[in-house]
């Protein structure tokens, strides 16, 4: 049995089910403020799923490498491992305000420190990865296949009253590796982010490591106080497991579910900021932006429900030169072209002509300022040349075809 927080209180109980479910409770005295999901408002009756975790149980489950290291560790000591013995370890440290304990257990948040600068100054090849894999792979509530920790710095503090600056006790800072099958992933990484934050769209802060082996990025869901704001992927909103994160349409899957779930007042302007990162996604040519990869954050279920800011954009077909769309667009995952993006935007309510046509050309012109800076690291970074010179390539095809752009950037 695992205790469910939100934030600092208890919301319920999660349990196994029959030989393969799992079953949530919410405490009889559970108010609205207190539901783990913008899907599962509190109730008498108990959320039952038949196979596995509910979606926003399953969220922040590691993948890949992290998976893998924490079932090593664990599986002898559980005899067994399972997506809910996995939540059970990782759940003391997760991205968005959920938490989970033992039924006995006192919610305990706190994560090792770690100075994020050493890290960036680092030049310790892959004994950096080892070491911080060792020290916070229990502590990374954070999905994703590509390698990743979730680290507290030793120099966070939480912004209080006057005169109040304690230390914060969870995590402030993403970590992001690459393997050598994705080789500078992290630099590929930083230059899509860069891209995206001259496009206007909102960008937690992210720096590169000197070497190029680690993108550190901020916690978009810290708040000044130490807390954690909730967030939601559109696997949850969706109702879709990760598994499924491949399956859906932007039209639907993305743009029209999070018009469902954002508040009012904000849904034009997040809207346009949607479009223009689909637009940004296709022109960068990243072939993993599936529902796991778009979000909404919000302080409290009943207040504002936002669009959250741009995280994990990366060029795949710089590995993968075949690579298609994660989601359809139009019925297709085949790269489309300006006039079916900017058809999209129009039908889909984002906006009249002009408005659409002025965000593609907001994207085409990050890409172009950026082009310019991924030219200039290729010479300060001989190892990065190779991947640089792809994603230039990409991005040319990609404004071309799918920003209507009349040159690349070659």
């Amino acid at each position: 049995m695992i205790k469910v927080w939100t934030g600092v209180a208890e919301a319920g109980r999660l349990g196994r089910q029959g030989p393969r479910g799992t079953a949530f409770a919410y405490t009889p005295d559970a108010q609205p403020e207190r539901a783990v999901s913008l899907t599962m408002p509190p109730r008498l009756a108990s959320w039952d799923v038949p196979f596995g975790l509910a979606p926003i149980f399953e969220m922040n489950l590691p993948e890949g490498v992290l998976r893998e290291r924490l079932r090593l560790a664990f599986a002898k000591a559980t005899g067994a491992f399972d997506d809910f013995d996995l939540l059970s370890i990782v759940g003391r440290s997760q991205i968005g305000r959920l938490r989970y304990t033992g039924v006995e257990d006192k919610l305990d948040v706190a994560v090792p420190f770690q100075s994020v600068d050493e890290i960036l100054a680092s030049r310790r090849d892959g004994g950096l990865f080892r070491y911080l894999m060792d020290r916070f792979a229990a502590f990374s509530g954070v999905s994703g296949v590509q390698p990743k920790l979730l680290v507290r710095d030793e120099g966070a503090v939480a912004l209080g009253g006057p005169g109040d600056r304690s230390s914060i006790r969870g995590a402030t800072h993403i970590v992001k590796f690459w393997e050598p099958e994705y080789p500078e992933l992290a630099t590929n990484e930083y230059f899509c982010l860069r891209a995206a934050q001259r496009c206007g769209l909102e960008v937690p802060r992210f720096q590169l490591a000197a070497d190029g082996r680690a993108l550190v990025i901020d916690r978009f869901d810290l708040r000044p106080d130490g807390s954690y704001r909730g967030f939601e992927d559109f696997c949850v909103l969706n109702a879709r497991s990760t598994a499924d994160k491949y399956r859906g349409g932007y039209e639907t899957s993305i743009l029209r579910r999070f018009r469902e779930f954002a508040s009012g007042d904000v849904v034009a302007g997040d809207s346009e900021r949607l479009f223009t990162l689909i637009a940004l996604n296709c022109a960068l040519r990243n072939g993993d932006a599936h529902l796991k990869n778009f979000g909404v954050v919000y302080d409290d279920v009943d207040q504002v429900v936002s669009l959250a800011p741009v995280y994990d954009l990366v060029t795949t077909t710089a590995y993968i030169p075949a690579d298609t769309m994660a989601l359809t667009l139009g019925g297709s995952t085949r790269w489309p072209t300006a006039k079916r993006l900017q058809s999209f935007g129009e039908t889909r309510g984002v906006g009249g002509p002009a408005m659409v046509r002025a965000a593609l050309e907001r994207a085409g012109d990050a890409l172009a300022e950026t082009a310019a800076d991924v030219r200039a690291h290729m010479g300060q970074r001989p190892a990065f040349a190779d991947v640089g010179e792809r994603m230039l390539q990409a991005w040319s095809r990609g404004a071309i075809d799918s920003l209507g752009l009349k040159t690349g950037f070659g």
